[in-house]
C-alpha cells in the first residue's frame, strides 16, 4: 500500500476510502458473530440449568432433530439477510438512480441493464441534425459505450444567432444529441427542447442552447460545457465536436458559390462540391481517439452536404477512419432533401461522399426497403421522394448492402430509431 501511495497519490486517494469502508464492515460482522456466540452460550447454559414450562418444547421445535432445526433456522436467517441487504441497497442507491421511464424499475433490473450496456460494443456515430439524434435514441438501448461526433458547421436558427453574437461553436446539434442520449426525467428533457416564443431577444431561442452557452461561460470551454451538461441530463455516452475551430460551410453549384450552411441547399443549380473555410481545420483530438478505439463506426443518417460531409472535410478525419479497425457503416436517408439530394438514389449518395474523400470508406450500407409507406402530402409538394436502391449500380461496388424496413410509421420521411438500431446491432454487429 505504501508503494501505491508513492507511485500514484491520485489512485491512493481514490482507493483508500474503499479500504476504510471494508475495515469497518469487517468489524461490524465480527461484532455480530461475537454477539451470536454470546447468545448461543447463554442459551446452552439456560437449557442445562433452567426448568422451562412444558409449552417451551413445541415452541422451540424440539420435536425436530437438531440437524433439521439448524437447517431451518439457517434458511430463515439467510432469507432475512438477503431481504435486508436488498432493502438497504435500494434505500441507499435509490436516490442516485435516474427517475422517470428508467428510474421506476427495480434496483436489480437497473443494475443488470447498466452492466449489460457496459459490455456493449464501442460505437462512434458521425453526423449531425435530426437524423443522428434519431439513431442515437435507438442505439443507447444496446450499448452504453457511445460516442457522437457532431458537425460544427450549423449557422441557422438559434444556433446561428448565438454563434454570430458570441463566436462559439453552434450548440443546436449537440443539444439534440444530449436529449437523445439522456436518461433523466421527461420534464427535464422537455425543458431542454423548450423554445421561447415572442419577438424579444429570447424569441426563437431554445432553452437547451442557452443552457449550453451558459455552461460554456462558467466552465471556460465548449467541450467542458458538453460534459457537464451530459451529467445534468444523465447522458449515456460521449458527445464531442468534430473540430474545435470555427468553420463556415461553403458550396459550389455551377457558377455560384454559396456561403453558410443554411444557404447551401438554396439555389437553382444542384450542388457540385462543398468545402470549409478556413480549409483543413484540424480534427478534435477527442474525436480522433474515439474513432481509433471504436469497434463500430456509423455515418449518418442526416443531410448529405450539410451534416455528413462537413465532418469528413475536417483534416485528419478521413485518415483516422481509414486507420481505424472498426466496422464502418453508412446509413442512407429514407427520403431525398430538396436543394441537396433531389432525385438521388443510394448510389448517388455514395458517389458524392467518395468524390469528396477520394475513395470508399464503408464496409456496409443500410438502405430502406419499405417503399409502401406513403409520404405526407406536404412533403411530396415540397419535392421530397423516397431514396431508391439502384441494385444494378450497387452490385458493382465492393460493399455489403443491407435492405431493411427502417422507416418511421409516424414520420415517414425519417428513420425509426428502434428499427434502425435493431438492424445495426443484429445484421451488422453480429
Amino acid at each position: 500500500m505504501r508503494v501505491l501511495r508513492r507511485v500514484s497519490p491520485e489512485l491512493w486517494r481514490w482507493f483508500t476510502p474503499g479500504l476504510y469502508v471494508k475495515r469497518w464492515l469487517a468489524l461490524l460482522f465480527g461484532s455480530i458473530v461475537m454477539i451470536s456466540l454470546a447468545v448461543g452460550y447463554a442459551l446452552k447454559d439456560a437449557y442445562t440449568s433452567v426448568r422451562f414450562p412444558s409449552i417451551a418444547g413445541p415452541l422451540t421445535l424440539q420435536f425436530l432433530p437438531r440437524g433439521g432445526r439448524a437447517l431451518l433456522f439457517a434458511a430463515v436467517g439467510i432469507g432475512l439477510l438477503v431481504l435486508s441487504f436488498y432493502k438497504l441497497g435500494k434505500s441507499i442507491i435509490g436516490p442516485f438512480l435516474p427517475v422517470g421511464s428508467g428510474g421506476e424499475r427495480g434496483l436489480a433490473e437497473q443494475l443488470y441493464v447498466r452492466r449489460a450496456l457496459a459490455k456493449g460494443p464501442h460505437v462512434v456515430a458521425i453526423g449531425g441534425g435530426t437524423g443522428m439524434s434519431t439513431m442515437l435514441r435507438g442505439l443507447k438501448k444496446y450499448t452504453g459505450n457511445l460516442a457522437a461526433i457532431v458537425t460544427v458547421a450549423d449557422d441557422g436558427g438559434s444556433s446561428g444567432r448565438l454563434r454570430s453574437e458570441y463566436r462559439v461553436l453552434p450548440p443546436g446539434d449537440f443539444r439534440q444529441c444530449l436529449i437523445a442520449l439522456a436518461e433523466t426525467e421527461p420534464l427535464m428533457t422537455e425543458l431542454f427542447t423548450h423554445r421561447f416564443t415572442g419577438e424579444g431577444s429570447l424569441g426563437g431561442h431554445s432553452f437547451g442552447n442557452l443552457f449550453i452557452m451558459a455552461m460554456a461561460e462558467i466552465t471556460g470551454d465548449f467541450e467542458h460545457a458538453l460534459r457537464e451538461s451530459g451529467r445534468v441530463l444523465a447522458v449515456r455516452g460521449q458527445i464531442v465536436p468534430s473540430t474545435l475551430q470555427d468553420v463556415t460551410l461553403c458550396a459550389t453549384a455551377g457558377p455560384e458559390v454559396r456561403v453558410g450552411e443554411s444557404r447551401v441547399p438554396h439555389g437553382e443549380e444542384p450542388i457540385d462540391h462543398v468545402f470549409l473555410e478556413p480549409s483543413d481545420p484540424p480534427i478534435n483530438p477527442e474525436a480522433e481517439l474515439a474513432i481509433l478505439e471504436a469497434e463500430l463506426i456509423i455515418m449518418g443518417p442526416g443531410s448529405l452536404y450539410t451534416s455528413i460531409l462537413p465532418n469528413l472535410l475536417v483534416e485528419g478525419m478521413v485518415e483516422a477512419l481509414r486507420a481505424s479497425p472498426a466496422v464502418k457503416v453508412y446509413i442512407c436517408n429514407v427520403a431525398t432533401q430538396p436543394g441537396e439530394t433531389t432525385g438521388f438514389t443510394v448510389s448517388q449518395h455514395l458517389d458524392a461522399i467518395e468524390d469528396h474523400v477520394r475513395g470508399s470508406l464503408f464496409d456496409y450500407v443500410v438502405c430502406n426497403s419499405n417503399y409502401g409507406l406513403p409520404l405526407p402530402r406536404s412533403a411530396v409538394d415540397a419535392g421530397i421522394a423516397r431514396v431508391v436502391f439502384d441494385r444494378d449500380r450497387a452490385a458493382r461496388r465492393p460493399l455489403h448492402f443491407i435492405l431493411a424496413d427502417v422507416v418511421s410509421n409516424q414520420i415517414s420521411t425519417h428513420h425509426d430509431p428502434d428499427k434502425l438500431a435493431r438492424v445495426i446491432m443484429k445484421r451488422v454487429w453480429r
